[in-house]
Order: C-alpha cells, then sequence, then structure tokens
C-alpha cells in the first residue's frame, strides 16, 4: 500500500508557520488569480477521484445489463442461426423466427435489469454529496467563498466550527480547534490542533497536530492554513484512489453455470448432429435440428429470469430502508456466510453517555456532577462530546430546574482552555469570599495536582494507598470500555489563573460510555440463525472493543490487535484470523488484509462501514456495505447502501437475497434438468424415429412459452427453512440435479413416443407410418409431435411445483397465489394453442380427448417418478435445489 501521508505535508509539518508560507509562495493575502492558475496546472485540482465510479456510469451499467455469460451463449446461438437461416431462405425460412425470439428475450433481459440499475444509481446519486461544497479562501488579499474543487496547493483557507476540512492543510493560525478525524481513522475521540511545529515527522495520522485532513470535520474554534494536498494527493484521496479487488462472486457464479450448459452442449450436439444425419441423410437438415436442440437444452429465458428475481428482491429492499446499487449484490447478500462490522454506530450508539459521577471510592456523588456541570457549562472552549453528555443534566427528569438555577448562579471570572500539557479544562467561579476553581480532565494529570480527597464531606490528605485506592475504581471503568475523568476543586482569593495551580481537592470521577445498541444483540442473534457469523474490525482500544462486544455477548476470549497482527507468521495467520472474533486496534489496510485471508479461508464476506478507514476493506469484501451518513467515497464503493445503520436492516438485505437465489435457482435446475430430459428424447428419437419428434421451431417455441410462464418465479413463495443458511450461486451441483432428474422425464417421453408411434396415430391415420402416403405421413407427423409437444408442456409446468420444494407440494409447502394462478392458467392456454390458427401454421393439430386420458395417466405417473427420485435425492444430499 502506498504511502497516504503526502511528503509535502510530512515536510512542511516539521517547519514553522513562517517557513509554510514562503515555501508555497502565498502570503497573509493568499494567492494571486494568476497564481492560482499556476498551482492548477502544476499540482492538479481538487476533484475527487473515486476508482469505483466508472463501474457505476451509464455505460458501464448498459454493459452489466446485456452482457453475461448466458446472454452471450444465446448470441451465439442467434448468430448462427441468422447464419444458416437467412443466407438459405428457400429451406430454412423460418428459422428466422428463432432469431428473432432469441433477440427479444435478450432485449427484454436486458431492459429490466438496466431499469433497476439506473433507479438505484438514481436514488444513490441523491444520497451522495460533495465533501465541501463551498469553503472561505482568501485571495488578492479578499476572503470570498468558492467551490472546494477549485482549491489550489497554495491557497489560505478559513475554518470554522461545523465545516468539513476541504483539503490536507497545514494551519497556520487556531483558535481552540478541536477536530473529529473519525472519518479516516475510525477513533471516535475529538483531536485539538495547534499550529506549532513537530520536532520529528509522525508515524500516525492522529499525530499530526498541526495539520487537518480533507474529509475529517471540524468540531469547535476557528482555525486558518495553508493547503498542501489538493485531490488525489490528500489522505482522502489517496483512500478514494484504491483501486476494487472485489470479488465478482455473482459473474463467477454465473459463469460456472454457463459452462455447465456448454458442457451438456458439446457433448449432446454433436451426438444429436450425426444420429439425425445418418437416419435422416439430410446433414444440413441435422446440423439445423442440433442448433435447434443447443438452443432447447439452455434456458432462454435465464437472463430475463434471473434480472427478474434480484430486481423484485431489490425492489422489495428498497421498501426496507435500503438502497441497491449494484444489482448483482442481492445474491453476494444471500450467500454471505461472514459479516465484518466496524463497533462505531453499528454495535454501539454512535453517542457518548455520562454513565457515572462518583466520589473517589465509587458512590454516586451529586457534588461531583454538579462541579463537572458548573466547568463544563461555564468554559466558553469548544464544547466536545464529553460536555455535551455532561451538559445532558438538563434534561434530567426532576433535576430540570435544579440545574436551570446552577448554570445561572455564578459569574465566571476566569478560564483555562484545554491543553495538552495539563490535558484538563479549568474555569474560575465569583465566590462571596473565596473563588471556587474547577478543573476537569485527564485522570493522571488532575490527580497529580491534588493534595487532598474530599470522602463524605471530609477532606483526607492524599497518601500512597489513597491514591492506588483511586486508581482501582479508575481502572475497572477502563477496563468496562470508558472513558473515565477526574473532577477537583480549590478554593482561591485570586481572580486570575496561571494553569500551574496545585493544592486541588479531588472530588471523584466522571465515567462515560459509547452504549450498545439495544437493538445490536438480538440482531446478531438473527443473524447467527441465519448461519451468519460477525467479525468485528475497529481502529478502537482493545479495552473498549472488549467492553461493546461482551456486553453484547460477543465471545471476547481471541481478540487480535493491529500490533499482533503485524507479528504473526504467513502460515499461522489464516488459522488464526479463523477463530478470532474481535479485531482492535486496526489500520485501515490491516482491515483489507483480514477480509481478503477470511475470503481465502472460503467464507463469503460482507463489510459494513462508513468511515474513510473502512474503504479498501469494503473495496476487498464480496459485497460492500455502506450508509448514507458515510463519507462520499465510501458511499460511491458500496453495493449496498442502508438509509439506517442498523443490523436489523441489514437482516432484511440477507433474507431478500436468499429468496432471489432459492427462486433463481428453482428456475435453472428445474428448467436445465427438464431440457436435459427433453433432448435426451430427441437423441433417442432422431435414431428411432423416420422423422423428428418435434420441428427445431416448435422446440424453441416449447421452451419460450415455458419460460414465459417461469417469469413468475420471482414472486413465488420460499420454504424458511432455505432461508436458514448461506447458498452460494454456483453451477456446481447443477449437473447432479440435470442428471439425476432429466433422464426421468426421457422415460416418459419415450412411453409417449411409443403411445403416439405405435397406437395414437395408427388408429387415427388407418396404418402405421411406412404404409401411408405423404399427406397420410404429414398428418401422422403432426399428431405425434402435438402430442409430445403438450406432453412436455403438462410435465414441464406441473414439474415447477414438484420439485420448487423439498416438503410436499400444496400440502407442506403452498406455492403463492400468483405462481399456482399462472402455471394452471399457462398449461390451459398452451394446450388451446394446439387448435389455434397459428398452432396449425407451426404444424400442430387437435388431439381427440381420449389423448388426454393418457396424457392424465402419464403425467401423474411421471410426478409419483420425481416425488421419489426426489426423496431419495433429498436424504443422499441433504438439499435439493
Amino acid at each position: 500500500m502506498k504511502e497516504i501521508i503526502h511528503p509535502r505535508i510530512r515536510e512542511y509539518a516539521c517547519a514553522s508557520c513562517s517557513t509554510v508560507i514562503e515555501k508555497t509562495h502565498s502570503s497573509e493575502k493568499g494567492l494571486t488569480q494568476e497564481q492560482v492558475r499556476q498551482y492548477r496546472k502544476k499540482y492538479g485540482g481538487n476533484e475527487q477521484t473515486v476508482s469505483d465510479k466508472k463501474e457505476n456510469t451509464i455505460p458501464h451499467c448498459i454493459r452489466r445489463a446485456f452482457i453475461n455469460p448466458f446472454t452471450v451463449i444465446l448470441f451465439l446461438l442467434a448468430v448462427i442461426l441468422l447464419f444458416t437461416d437467412i443466407l438459405m431462405p428457400e429451406q430454412y425460412g423460418q428459422g428466422l423466427s428463432s432469431v428473432l425470439i432469441i433477440s427479444v428475450m435478450l432485449v427484454l433481459s436486458g431492459i429490466i435489469r438496466l431499469i433497476q440499475e439506473l433507479r438505484a444509481k438514481r436514488v444513490a446519486d441523491r444520497l451522495t454529496q460533495l465533501v465541501q461544497t463551498t469553503v472561505s479562501v482568501c485571495r488578492d488579499g479578499i476572503w470570498q467563498e468558492v467551490c472546494s474543487d477549485e482549491l489550489v496547493v497554495g491557497d489560505l483557507v478559513r475554518m470554522e466550527a461545523g465545516d468539513r476540512v476541504p483539503a490536507d492543510i497545514r494551519l497556520t493560525d487556531a483558535t481552540d480547534f478541536f477536530v473529529s478525524q473519525s472519518v479516516i481513522t475510525g477513533e471516535s475521540r475529538i483531536l485539538e490542533k495547534n499550529t506549532l511545529p513537530l520536532t520529528e515527522v509522525p508515524t500516525k495520522i492522529s499525530a499530526y497536530s498541526n495539520t487537518v485532513f480533507q474529509g475529517t470535520t471540524v468540531t469547535g474554534g476557528q482555525g486558518t492554513g495553508i493547503v498542501l494536498a489538493v485531490g488525489a494527493d490528500t489522505v482522502y484521496g489517496n483512500f478514494s484512489a484504491t483501486p476494487s479487488n472485489r470479488k465478482e462472486e455473482f459473474d463467477r457464479g454465473s459463469a460456472s453455470i454457463a459452462w455447465v450448459l456448454i458442457k451438456f452442449m458439446v457433448i449432446l450436439v454433436p451426438i444429436v448432429f450425426l444420429a439425425s444425419g445418418l437416419t435422416k441423410g439430410n446433414w444440413l437438415e441435422a446440423f439445423l435440428f442440433a442448433l435447434s436442440v443447443a438452443v432447447g437444452l439452455t434456458p432462454e429465458m435465464l437472463p430475463m429470469v434471473v434480472n427478474a428475481c434480484l430486481t423484485k428482491g431489490s425492489f422489495s429492499m428498497g421498501k426496507k430502508q435500503t438502497v441497491v446499487r449494484n444489482i448483482n449484490a442481492m445474491q453476494s447478500l444471500g450467500s454471505m456466510d461472514l459479516l465484518c462490522v466496524d463497533k462505531t454506530g453499528t454495535l454501539t450508539e454512535d453517542t457518548v453517555t455520562l454513565e457515572y459521577f462518583m466520589d473517589v471510592l465509587g458512590n454516586e456523588s451529586e457534588t461531583v456532577l454538579d462541579y463537572a456541570f458548573l466547568n463544563s457549562f461555564y468554559h466558553s472552549g469548544v464544547k466536545n462530546h464529553l460536555d455535551t453528555a455532561i451538559l445532558k443534566c438538563l434534561e434530567m427528569p426532576g433535576m430540570e430546574e435544579h440545574f436551570e438555577t446552577l448554570s445561572k448562579s455564578s459569574i465566571l471570572l476566569n478560564e483555562q482552555p484545554f491543553d495538552y500539557t495539563h490535558k484538563s479544562v479549568g474555569i474560575l467561579l465569583k465566590g462571596e469570599t473565596e473563588n471556587l476553581h474547577i478543573i476537569k480532565g485527564n485522570v493522571e494529570q488532575v490527580v497529580s495536582r491534588c493534595r487532598y480527597i474530599q470522602f463524605k464531606g471530609e477532606q483526607i490528605p492524599i497518601q500512597g494507598n489513597s491514591v492506588k485506592d483511586a486508581h482501582t475504581i479508575v481502572d475497572e471503568m477502563t477496563e468496562d470500555g470508558m472513558k473515565v475523568l477526574a473532577v477537583a476543586c480549590r478554593r482561591t482569593t485570586s481572580s486570575t489563573l496561571s494553569g500551574d495551580e496545585s493544592d486541588f481537592v479531588l472530588l471523584g470521577y466522571l465515567g462515560f460510555f459509547d452504549a450498545p445498541k439495544k437493538s445490536a444483540a438480538e440482531a446478531m442473534e438473527r443473524l447467527k440463525k441465519l448461519k451468519v457469523d460477525v467479525r468485528v474490525l475497529t481502529g478502537d482500544d482493545q479495552k473498549t472493543a472488549i467492553s461493546i462486544c461482551s456486553r453484547l455477548g460477543i465471545e471476547t476470549n481471541h481478540i487480535l490487535t493491529g500490533a499482533g497482527l503485524e507479528l504473526i507468521s504467513e502460515n499461522e495467520l489464516p488459522m488464526l484470523i479463523e477463530r478470532t472474533i474481535v479485531f482492535a486496534e486496526l489500520a485501515p489496510r490491516q482491515k483489507a488484509q483480514i477480509v481478503d485471508l477470511l475470503q481465502k479461508n472460503g467464507h463469503s464476506v460482507g463489510f459494513l462501514g462508513d468511515g474513510m478507514n473502512d474503504l479498501p476493506a469494503e473495496l476487498a469484501a464480496n459485497v460492500g456495505i455502506s450508509v448514507d451518513t458515510a463519507a462520499e467515497v465510501v458511499k460511491e464503493s458500496a453495493d449496498v447502501i442502508l438509509l439506517r445503520k442498523d443490523l436489523n436492516v441489514l437482516e432484511q438485505g440477507i433474507l431478500e437475497g436468499r429468496r432471489a437465489f432459492a427462486n433463481m435457482a428453482k428456475y435453472i435446475k428445474i428448467t436445465a434438468s427438464s431440457n436435459f430430459g427433453n433432448i435426451c428424447a430427441v437423441v433417442i428419437a432422431s435414431v428411432l424415429l423416420p422423422f423428428f419428434p418435434m420441428t427445431s421451431l416448435q422446440l424453441l417455441l416449447l421452451n419460450l412459452l415455458y419460460d414465459t410462464l417461469c417469469l413468475i418465479l420471482p414472486w413465488d413463495n420460499v420454504d424458511a427453512e432455505q432461508l436458514e443458511a448461506p447458498i452460494r450461486w454456483t453451477g456446481k451441483n447443477l449437473g447432479r440435479f440435470m442428471c439425476r432428474f432429466g433422464p426421468i422425464s426421457s422415460v416418459f417421453d419415450v412411453l409417449t413416443f411409443a403411445f403416439l408411434y405405435f397406437v395414437l396415430c395408427p388408429s387415427l391415420c388407418g396404418g402405421n407410418f411406412a404404409g401411408l402416403d405423404p399427406s397420410g405421413q404429414a398428418v401422422f407427423i403432426s399428431l405425434f409431435q402435438t402430442g409430445w409437444f403438450l406432453e412436455s408442456m403438462w410435465t414441464q409446468v406441473l414439474i415447477l411445483h414438484l420439485l420448487r420444494t423439498s416438503k410436499i407440494p400444496f400440502l407442506q409447502s403452498k406455492p403463492s397465489h400468483a405462481v399456482f394462478l399462472v402455471t394452471i392458467l399457462g398449461i390451459v392456454l398452451f394446450t388451446i394453442f394446439t387448435i389455434t390458427p397459428v398452432g396449425g401454421y407451426l404444424g400442430l393439430t387437435a388431439l381427440p380427448v381420449g389423448y388426454y386420458g393418457f396424457l392424465l395417466l402419464d403425467v401423474i405417473c411421471y410426478l409419483l417418478a420425481i416425488s421419489g427420485a426426489k426423496y431419495f435425492y433429498f436424504k443422499k444430499h441433504k438439499e435439493l435445489l
């Protein structure tokens, strides 16, 4: 991973403000317009660089919608049919219909997906906001508001509380200037920035005390500085330019399924071609029939059904506060078996609360709370998140009047703002005879300035054991993941403060806590039931991570820190990563490293994050998940955006992903096995019969009508058992499923052939095929082809209900009303279709009522045979689809 801190920042962090201004050729009046043009040309502009933005442009959405392994197979078949059928229209003019049908299916499939992709893109674009819209910059001696994209190196910029830092900036002036860098580092603490040069180049971003970085937030005070890095040269831009290594699991799965179908084609098509050519003597006709077999083996509606399933799932997730930016992520959510999350905001409320206010021995003390409140209320410096938590005392039930009176009871004489020497905030309040000096801050620093401990109203001199007992209380709270501050006071007649006062009385401690979300434990339990394990990857310190995870019931016996990660050998790392649940004190690259190792261990990994420090891991995961409040580049790179940062929302996404996969699997496996059975029957018939059992156009039409009915599958019900565990999108078991159930269909097809050839057709035509004249043979063929057309249609449609579930259909597992009505209505309409003029044009004809008695008996026997095979298949493999 390349260095994320620009060399110019590293150099100027150790230089004085005057040196920085001199070397950047800036001044108190800022840059001139001519300098701005020169520097933009020399150093570049401040436009954001997001590597994955190109993955969500309209051209890329179009390519992703229309080009995939399934559409490629159908497209190649259409080209071959076009070449053979259109170039020889005098013999095979009807073949143009095959080309048109395939082309229409490809276009409709692509349009369905493209509409959903563009819809998700529009929603995501509305959520994505610029890091900084405008910024106050001085040019030619005039302060003005300009778009943050227009900043250049050397610009003099002014910032105040509430601003987002627009670039990487070296401060030249700062007054009570506090910044939150959590978007980059993942650390929740607020940092104070100053203008003092550093003595050495820091190794951590948080140690650059005189530099602010793009994307971070100013929480208090005012500051002015010189821009040192813009665009891709910033820390933020460096993360933005991180290349995506995300594994496209959906594409791999699609390719594996396509290869299974291709392998069957490679075996069957030559067999059909040779068998037909040798028995019929017409090699060109045999070639075209072999091509129709290839088309018949391929589920023509596969791209459309897959896109319909994904689109329906994506639309359902949209109603559940989730935006799916990459429609393929629907399946990735369904196959995800491991979720990596950051602690802050996901497992916790991301809001610090005042948990305890106690004396030195751990007893609740209202005196400590009152004095802490006065300190936070009266000091005029920036109110950090800890002050905010203390000031919420004003809203305590039954205490509103008390604290309202307290806030008006004193007059501020002087104050000592926070600094890193004393690590505390001090105020001096006017008293009647003596003034009251209150300090609040770091325990070590505050205790070191105290000579007494106050306990039960008495002031006791501090001795060795007293300090030890005091630290015992603090250590217990720290180990519990709390932030602890000490509160002390002293009486004085002075009205000024030097900052070096001592002789304080230690009153007690404040314990702050970023509480776990109430919904987090329940959500994690639900994820566990869905067979999705959770790993915590956080930049926070180890004690805090352990405390939060313990409260949520997350196992913390195995915890690994970023420092510990670096000490482990490559051979030991995969095993250690596998059994570790909580990772703390991680750098961004380490999060990505852990995600990559988990994937290599065979997991399908999702990553939920919102900060810049989460970006490398999000890009490395199989499915990247973010929230609408995340940094722009993180949202741009995410597959899924949650409108509410809650694991319960994600649980619904996982379920929708599994539903989408289950319905896709129904279509692919059932249709491919049925087609395989039909093609095997065709191979047998092409050898034994003196004519084709079905014309190439009839075979294509049969598949088209069946596949049209299958478009309702995205709205089918899914058994709860199918949603209990992750399901991988792969063709691994497709061949096994086809070989188990397809031949059963072939057996009943052959029985149908025998009945039609030896019983029904001779009885209706007045003799065997060989003894008929050409017109009689044409009628014989038409009756035969219609009979098998109907048998194939009935069995293919009804087998959907039998194989859509491992349970007893209709009794233990009911299809949706839509699926039931559409399939039954389809059988009726397609049966009637055989006696229509269009059916007659295609070579179909009306059959006697007696045939339907045979057909009903044949279908019942077929369904019983499939039920038995399904029972033994499920018993052996513990899964059906």
